[in-house]
């Protein structure tokens, strides 16, 4: 919104009283007050100055009471000021551009709080009028010649208005605000596109906030998605890699490298993602081959995007955890901005944890060491990721096995581990992107990104212990697996925006290559040892058979040209992207343990993309999109009549459609319908190996977030899959189930913060997923589950620092159920009972 030419907000702010008490408490200042010019009623005139102006509410009031505001940008705070104290302000952000404060809280009377959130600025505040208060900069103030004033509506207590952006396009570097309740943010990363509102985006997706992640207490990626009802992370937490289902489809399973950072593959961790380098987690659902070019290993169900943490604003954070039995670290999150108008960055992150598990006999240890580097100039833009990662687990979760003909039994008890001390994971990551963005004029900018990661994974356990019986009785093999794995990426593009008559384009053209080496030694242990899943056995030392070399296990390259074009009219009211990638997949395969050339390919594909978004108010947007997702051609098994030969790309179709309805601008909800169909590749009744099968998956997802009320917050959804085996080679099963998706998936997770107790939130969690069966036959399958989880969260002030203490148990009620499906119907124990203690001060 522009008022007099200028670029204006409209939020919330401080108390009536805080007016009241401007006039005597207001700094001394000589320069005369900037002109303004009130109006009866809602609708206020405001000449544009370099001011800020807060406007009465007369429910307010001047007594002391607890405002809890986090570190962050002044603009941010002065907004949840505002919500907290419910006072309605309008204020040009110029002002505020560039300013940071370190947050507040305890008690505090409404006038006293802003001051302290002034504290390390330059600006100040003072008395315009009986109704007003102005914050000036006493340095300088500047009166203008009065313009004609404009009116501006106030019927909505928090509307966020900016001057539109005449920059080519979204840039990486510009971190989408975070919508009301500070739970989600407002956009995410959509590939190729960019940072794109969630409104105007035409794809299901959500942006998990930092702060969320640290409420929540989770250490990983699969553990900040726990709410999210399209995602199923099919592992415990005792398990030393994360894998999912999205939307029905599996994701990073028995296989690494499925997780994108900052937007590319190639540079998150293999295995396990930790959330101390993350400030968002995204979930772009459905295929996405288009807009993100090929998953490494074959994932159509979704992505899931890593968004670093990099230096917004000033801050030194400790950290001290604790979980159930005995695993006890800490974290420090330091972040600082330098240079006359603080261009440079630099935010390092750190932190070791070790110890005992929930899970019996189990202890681990891991270590991560982060360094984000960056410049934001007027024209050029640049980044530099640094991450180090280890994980070590002794006695680390497996997936079971079922044998065939054996009903699944009961689960057990979550801390039972059939894993011995004895057997081990330990994994080491490394990884590096740089990242560029030059403005050739405010219409075109320049972008490349060039990176790479080195994965070292030595491990000793079974692949899966076979359950042989109903009673729970189990058969272990270990086997000694060494990996190494390489990878390289980089890409580069220009973004333009441009008119063509009344239609506003957002044009994007990129060429990427992606380069991935493995090597693997896998050698099986000389002996095995049985044991129960209800009383677990300690069996004797096996010992391993190690050879120290590794020959070559595969290498791929991916290559890709994507050009993509959003167009716009009507004031974004109706936006339609069109897209387009020609995908190179070039492949050879080694035989394990020789590494002599087993068969190669080299295949391509043109992946479309159509995406519609129509808005009809301002608050309510209707989208469409069709989209291909592209998947490497599996090799023919050793048991296959045509072994070693390599099947062409699997491609993958989605279509949906949805609506995403904006209410009151504190609470969001997003209700799509989709199907996605994919090919699936199979062993027939005659031992040949083709792509006969096809799988097909249609859904129904609602989800919600935001606030209820100021002191309520609210996240999770509902989605209901209805999967189905259209093709396979065996007649019988079509029709059947495909393994891994349940028919119901349900999460609630809610917030409420006492209001006779300042300072102090409760939360809690609802976890539900339905039945899902582990063979295509649909003879054996796990029975649905649900899962209850509660904390609390305590924010107040400590010998001046900011200090919040939380407590989160999972599990209250120590559930017993089988978490989910993972690779070729291998299926997980769910989490036991876990609690978690964090104290976090801001120095």
């Amino acid at each position: 919104m522009r008022i007099g030419g200028t670029a204006f907000r409209l939020s919330t702010a401080v108390s009536a009283t805080l007016m009241a008490a401007i006039g005597q408490t207001a700094s001394a200042s000589d320069k005369p007050s900037p002109p303004i010019l009130l109006e009866a009623g809602k609708r206020i005139h405001i000449v544009p100055v370099a001011a800020k102006v807060v406007s009465q509410r007369e429910d307010a009031s001047d007594q002391p009471r607890h405002i809890s505001i986090e570190p962050g940008t002044l603009d941010a705070a002065l907004k949840a000021l505002a919500k907290q104290t419910s006072i309605t302000l309008a204020y040009e952000t110029a002002l505020t551009a560039g300013l940071t404060t370190r947050g507040i809280a305890g008690a505090f009377r409404p006038i006293d709080a802003l001051a302290e959130l002034l504290r390390d600025t330059d600006l100040t505040y003072r008395s315009a009028g009986a109704a007003t208060i102005t914050l000036v900069n006493p340095r300088y103030v500047q009166l203008r010649e009065p313009a004609p004033p404009t009116g501006i509506q106030l019927e909505e207590l928090s509307v966020a208005a900016q001057a539109k952006d005449t920059k080519a396009g979204p840039s990486a570097s510009r971190l989408p605000s975070a919508y009301a309740g500070g739970q989600v943010a407002q956009g995410a990363r959509l590939g190729m596109l960019g940072n794109t509102d969630i409104a105007k985006s035409p794809f299901s997706v959500t942006s998990y906030t930092d702060r969320f992640i640290r409420d929540r207490q989770a250490l990983t990626a699969s553990e900040a998605l726990a709410l999210d009802p399209s995602v199923r992370a099919t592992q415990s937490t005792g398990a030393p890699f994360d894998s999912f289902y999205i939307r029905g489809f599996p994701l990073n399973e028995n296989t690494s490298g499925e997780v994108a950072f900052d937007g590319v593959y190639g540079i998150a961790p293999s295995f396990r993602v930790f959330t101390d380098y993350a400030e968002r987690i995204e979930v772009l659902k459905g295929p996405s081959a288009a807009l993100s070019g090929v998953s490494p290993n074959g994932g159509i169900g979704g992505v899931i995007n890593i968004v670093p943490k990099r230096a917004g604003e000033d801050l030194t954070r400790i950290t001290l955890d604790y979980g159930s039995t005995a695993r006890g670290g800490g974290q420090f999150d330091l972040a600082r901005r330098y240079g006359a108008n603080r261009e440079w960055g630099i935010r390092v992150v750190g932190s070791l944890r070790g110890g005992n598990t929930p899970i019996d006999r189990q202890s681990e240890t891991m270590g991560v060491g982060a360094l984000a580097l960056d410049y934001q100039g007027e024209r050029f833009r640049a980044s530099l990721y640094m991450l180090a990662q280890t994980d070590r687990f002794d006695a680390p979760l497996r997936p079971f096995l079922l044998q065939s003909g054996v009903r699944v039994p009961r689960a057990p008890d979550g801390r039972r581990n059939v894993s011995q001390p004895w057997e081990y994971s330990d994994i080491d990551d490394r990884s590096s992107l740089l990242r560029l963005e030059y403005d050739l004029t405010d219409q075109i900018t320049l972008f490349g990104d060039v990176g790479g990661s080195q994965s070292g994974v030595e491990r000793y356990f079974a692949s899966a212990p076979t359950i042989l019986n109903a009673r729970g009785d189990t058969s272990t093999s270990p086997q000694f697996y060494s990996l190494g794995v390489e990878r390289y990426t980089v890409d580069g593009g220009v973004r333009a925006g441009f008119d063509t008559g009344f239609i506003r384009h957002a044009f994007v053209v990129q060429a990427s290559r992606y380069q991935e080496d493995a090597d693997r030694r896998l050698m099986s242990a000389r002996g095995s040892y049985r044991s129960n899943l209800y009383d677990p056995v300690r069996a004797s030392y096996i010992a391993p058979t190690v050879i120290d070399s590794r020959p070559r296990l595969y290498d791929s390259t991916l290559t890709g040209i994507s050009i993509a074009d959003t167009m716009s009219i009507l004031d974004d009211r109706l936006l339609l992207t069109l897209g387009l990638r020609h995908q190179g997949i070039e492949a050879h395969n080694y035989t394990s343990n020789v590494g002599t050339l087993a068969s190669s390919y080299d295949k391509s594909a043109l992946s479309p993309m159509v995406g519609l978004v129509v808005r009809p108010w301002e608050n309510v947007s209707i989208y469409g999109n069709y989209i291909e997702g592209l998947s490497r051609g599996e090799v023919a098994p050793a048991a296959a009549g045509n072994s070693g030969e390599v099947l062409a790309p699997y491609v993958a179709h989605q279509v949906e459609a949805g609506l995403k309805v904006n209410w009151w601008g504190t609470l969001g909800t997003t209700f799509s319908a989709f199907q996605i169909t994919r090919p699936i590749g199979e062993l027939s009744p005659q031992r040949r190996f083709a792509q006969t099968g096809e799988q097909q998956v249609r859904g129904l997802e609602f989800s919600v977030y935001g606030e209820i009320t100021p002191q309520a917050r609210i996240l999770g959804g509902l989605t209901l899959l209805d999967g189905v085996l259209t093709k396979t080679a065996f007649t019988s099963n079509v029709g059947h189930t495909p393994i891994g998706v349940p028919s119901v998936q349900l999460n609630v997770g809610g917030e409420w913060d006492l209001p006779w107790m300042p300072g102090l939130t409760v939360n809690g969690a609802v976890i539900y997923t339905g039945r899902q069966f582990i063979d295509t036959a649909n003879t054996q399958a796990l029975p649905d589950w649900a899962r209850l989880d509660l904390g609390l969260r305590y924010a107040t002030l400590v010998g001046g620092y900011r200090t919040t203490i939380r407590a989160n148990v999972l599990n209250v009620t120590g559930a017993r159920y089988w978490t989910g499906v993972a690779s070729f119907g291998t299926f997980f124990q769910g989490t036991p009972r876990t609690y978690l203690l964090s104290v976090a001060v801001d120095l």
